[in-house]
């Protein structure tokens, strides 16, 4: 297979896995908040470990879920898991797709936020007007004092911090962090913490609801495995931008299933969100490191697009 071929075959499976990733998230809505958010982030985790066997390399001990580098950062990451797959689960039933998307896109401004404050990294202007831009769309979107606030949209705000504090322990802990150990950080994290919330509150699903909840659960980890063999073919920076394909998917769901509209306001924010993220994205690729991908799900995807050892060494870095 020539290198070209390889590059677009990746590239292909790229799409493929964040259309799968939307497919899942669909089936979020599908449920149309019949049960409990932490119980549909109870089992999807379980159906993540359906690809703990397709993630796990020859070299790798099934101990490695669980061990790591650095404890603190580990269960911090752990926490940032949980709350994100809760989180976006609340988002994905409150909103529409489309815009629970759009919020959740910003998880690559809260990244270059969170990487100064914690990281002390020396951002540039460029960066600065993405993120800017980033939040423009958002009051695009969301046109406060125009349009009533709800849950879903602070849910939506939650699950992208959540998943940029993810991203950020995963550069703090740097190369000799394993893949699996990162996946295992947010799958047991959504299943211990949403395991004990659902003890108190379990509602038994139908057979209807326990269909969308194996293709919430299955789907989100066939995504995980295209979206790691995806990153093998070709370079992080082909495999990102990609992710924003799920937007499509999610106007197309909207329109088709689930009553959902946009207005031009809304289209534009979603624009302006997406160019940000775009642009935010170019800047990672240009300074070396790993590049931020919207978290949604299970969030265990996060692991795969940006784990360490997926940048290239030979790549320059800079600042800014």
């Amino acid at each position: 297979m020539t290198r070209a071929s390889s590059s677009a075959n990746g590239i292909a499976l790229a799409f493929l896995a964040y259309a799968v990733y939307a497919f899942s998230d669909a089936s979020i809505k599908a449920l149309n908040d019949a049960l409990p958010a932490y119980e549909v982030a109870f089992i999807g985790a379980v159906l993540g470990f359906a690809a703990v066997p397709f993630l796990k390399s020859a070299e790798d001990r099934w101990t490695d879920l669980v061990r790591t580098s650095s404890r603190g950062l580990w269960l911090l990451r752990f926490a940032a898991g949980a709350i994100g797959s809760i989180a976006s689960i609340v988002a994905f039933t409150k909103l529409p797709m489309a815009e629970a998307f759009s919020l959740l896109f910003l998880l690559p401004s809260f990244v270059t936020i969170l990487s100064v404050v914690f990281l002390k990294e020396d951002v540039r202007w460029q960066r600065w007007a993405a993120v800017i831009l980033g939040f423009i769309g958002v009051l695009v979107v969301l046109r406060p004092g125009f349009r009533e606030l709800s849950i879903g949209h602070l849910a939506a705000a939650v699950g992208g911090v959540a998943g940029a504090i993810a991203i950020v322990v995963v550069r703090a802990m740097g190369p000799r962090e394993k893949r699996l150990s990162l996946y295992g950080s947010v799958l047991f994290g959504t299943l211990i913490v949403s395991g004990a919330l659902m003890l108190s509150n379990f509602t038994l699903p139908t057979p209807m609801e326990w269909l969308f909840l194996s293709s919430y659960g299955l789907l989100g980890a066939l995504g995980n495995v295209l979206l790691m063999n995806a990153a093998r073919m070709v370079p992080a920076n082909l495999v990102a931008p990609p992710q924003y394909s799920q937007m499509i998917w999610a106007i197309l769901f909207g329109y088709l299933f689930f009553d959902d509209t946009i207005d031009l306001p809304m289209a534009a924010g979603i624009a302006l969100i997406i160019l940000s993220g775009l642009l935010t994205l170019a800047r990672e690729h240009k300074r070396g490191t790993p590049l931020p991908t919207p978290v949604v799900s299970t969030d265990s995807q996060a692991s795969l697009a940006t784990a360490p050892e997926m940048i290239d060494p030979a790549q320059p870095r800079e600042n800014g």
